[in-house]
């Protein structure tokens, strides 16, 4: 369920790459939100009536999906999605650390940090965009207030709820963007199909496979498996948008993995879940 669920996440990714040309990154965040909130308000039927502290809750967590959507979007737009991911990943990775009290785990960042170096090699004119990895590390950024956030929306709301309602939030942000993007392309049938096809590979289907599978699984284990998404993003990016990765980005993004596996190992924290 874990692998299926990270394998679906990276397959919407790259999905969503067919969309660039025709409404740009903005535009196909934009529709995958959008049709995720859909889904999400008609499967768990939430109350928007609330007090202030979970308005506010709300409306940070709706940011913080945003924010991560948007510029992991407009990162794999510019670079490889595998490398993208493994930029992406020092969120989650942080997370693990920063809320961990053991030594080890210091160890593990370095030898992230060892990683991430080693992929930076190739920025400049012939290698990867500078902007791309901005854009990347400011999703991880997202990525690690959404696990920290997500922890006090689960406790406020049952189910999905709150995440919902947070979707909602985060279509509203995405829209002026995404429509000057997209325009009148975002009502094209074929992109409106493709669209609901990565919010359903990247939203819906993983939630699903992910919540089962924390069900039966310790949280360190289901993190360390989590930790393989750089690595599965990789693959993907090489089988479906013949993206190739040279030996010292490969090496790169394994170091990053076992760093990544170590953390949440040790950290016995639970893993983090990507809408």
């Amino acid at each position: 369920m874990v692998l299926g669920a990270i394998l679906s996440i990276q397959v919407g990714a790259a999905l969503a790459t067919d969309l660039f040309d025709e409404i740009g990154a903005a535009g196909a965040v934009f529709l995958r939100v959008l049709v995720s909130a859909f889904l999400l308000v008609i499967i768990w039927r939430p109350s928007f009536r609330m007090d202030r502290p979970r308005l506010k809750l709300a409306l940070l967590f709706g940011v913080a999906l945003a924010g991560m959507n948007i510029c992991f979007y407009e990162s794999i737009d510019r670079i490889p999605l595998g490398t993208a991911v493994t930029f992406e990943f020092i969120g989650p990775l942080g997370v693990a650390v920063l809320t961990s009290r053991r030594r080890q785990d210091f160890a593990w960042a370095g030898l992230a940090a060892i990683g991430i170096l080693l992929l930076s090699g190739g920025v400049g004119h012939d290698g990867l965009d500078p902007w791309g990895i901005v854009l990347a590390l400011v999703a991880g950024f997202f990525w690690g207030s959404y696990i920290l956030l997500g922890k006090r929306v689960g406790e406020e709301w049952s189910g999905g709820k709150g995440l919902a309602i947070s979707m909602v939030v985060a279509a509203f942000i995405c829209a002026p963007g995404g429509v000057a993007a997209g325009g009148s392309q975002l009502l094209d049938p074929s992109v409106l199909l493709v669209g609901a096809a990565v919010a359903v590979l990247s939203t819906t289907l993983p939630l699903s496979l992910e919540i089962e599978a924390m069900r039966r699984l310790p949280s360190n284990v289901f993190g360390v498996m989590m930790s393989l998404e750089p690595a599965i993003a990789a693959s993907v990016g090489f089988l479906l948008l013949s993206q190739g990765l040279a030996a010292a980005q490969i090496l790169a993004i394994a170091l990053v993995v076992a760093a990544s596996a170590g953390a949440l190992w040790s950290s016995r924290a639970p893993a983090p879940i990507e809408p």
